[in-house]
This record gives structure tokens, sequence and C-alpha cells, in this order.
């Protein structure tokens, strides 16, 4: 009997610590639910947060810095602002790059700096509901997924297709980048 009574308290505490749970990541991609800007890299669809994006432009070959790491092509010079241009798929490792009529730059402005990113096309503009976007999987060590919010299923017609959702500014301004930090700290100085 004393067992019994046990059970049933920690059943009902674990019950509750997974209704805390699951209200908190509700919460979370209430959060999240907005417009997004959908790309590809790869094969495979992202997505950025539409308020984010300054602008879209054609691929144009950016001016070469000297011993920038390979996924940063250069910088651009934008109606007079020095942009630098980051390549997603180099850094990301997704594909070999290759520059044709469908590659693209999104400018972004993150942090208060803008900067540009070099992506295989740009999608469309997707409005999503809190509950059209799920957590990322957890993947521990495996994968740095500390970028990705979230994961959207859409369908369409007949189809269905998975938009990777990234905070782009959180990775823009992380240590691995580089580029809005370092730029930041010249500005400030």
């Amino acid at each position: 009997m004393i067992f019994a009574d046990h059970a049933s308290t920690w059943f009902s505490a674990f019950q509750c610590l997974l209704f805390n749970i699951t209200k908190q990541k509700s919460k979370t991609m209430k959060q999240h639910a907005g417009e997004y800007l959908s790309f590809q890299l790869g094969g495979e669809q992202y997505g950025i947060d539409i308020l984010k994006v300054q602008e879209i432009r054609g691929y144009e070959i950016a001016t070469h810095i000297a011993n920038a790491p390979a996924y940063i092509l250069g910088v651009l010079n934008l109606r007079g602002t020095i942009v630098p241009i980051v390549d997603l798929r180099i850094k990301l490792g997704i594909s070999a790059p290759s520059y044709d009529n469908q590659t693209v730059t999104i400018v972004l402005n993150v942090a208060d700096s803008v900067v540009g990113m070099v992506v295989d096309a740009v999608q469309d503009v997707v409005a999503l509901k809190a509950e059209d976007i799920k957590p990322a999987p957890d993947f521990g060590n495996a994968v740095a997924s500390q970028h990705i919010v979230g994961i959207a299923t859409l369908s369409q017609a007949d189809a269905a297709r998975m938009l990777i959702l990234m905070d782009i500014e959180q990775f823009m301004t992380s240590a691995e980048i580089g580029v809005i930090s370092q730029s930041s700290k010249v500005i400030s100085e």
C-alpha cells in the first residue's frame, strides 16, 4: 500500500513535469510564430525571420579580404556601406558552392550591423503559426543545433516540405562566425 502511494505521488509529479515542459515548449514556439523568408542551401530549405532581411540581391563577386576564412567571401559596397559577405553553404559544409543565376545574397540587418549571406536560391515568404513549428530535436554533441529554433512542416497541394528555422542573428553574432562581433568592436573603438 505504501508503495502504491509513493508510485501515485511520483506519477503525479512526473505528469506535472511533462505538462510544464510541454507548456514551456508551446510558449517558445509561439515566440517564433511569424513570417519567414525561405531559402535553399544544398537540398534543404531553411527559414529566417523576415524582419532581419534588409534586401535580396543577385549574387555579385565580393572584394576578397586577405587571410579571411574561406566562408567569408569578402566585402561589397552597398550604397556606401561596406558589407561583409558570408557564404552559408561553405560555413555549414552543406554543398560545394556553385554561383549561377539562382544564387543570391540576402542582406541582413542583425545586431545593428549589415551583413550579407550567400545562399543557393530564395524560395518565398511563409507565415507560420505556433502550431506549424516543432522544437528542434536534441542531437547532443553530434550536431551543432544551437542556432536552429524549430522545424516547420508546410503542406502545399500534394506535397509537404520541411523548413529548418534558424536564429540568424544568434548565428551571425556567434563567435564561430565572428563577422559582426569584430565589426562592432571596430565601430566602438
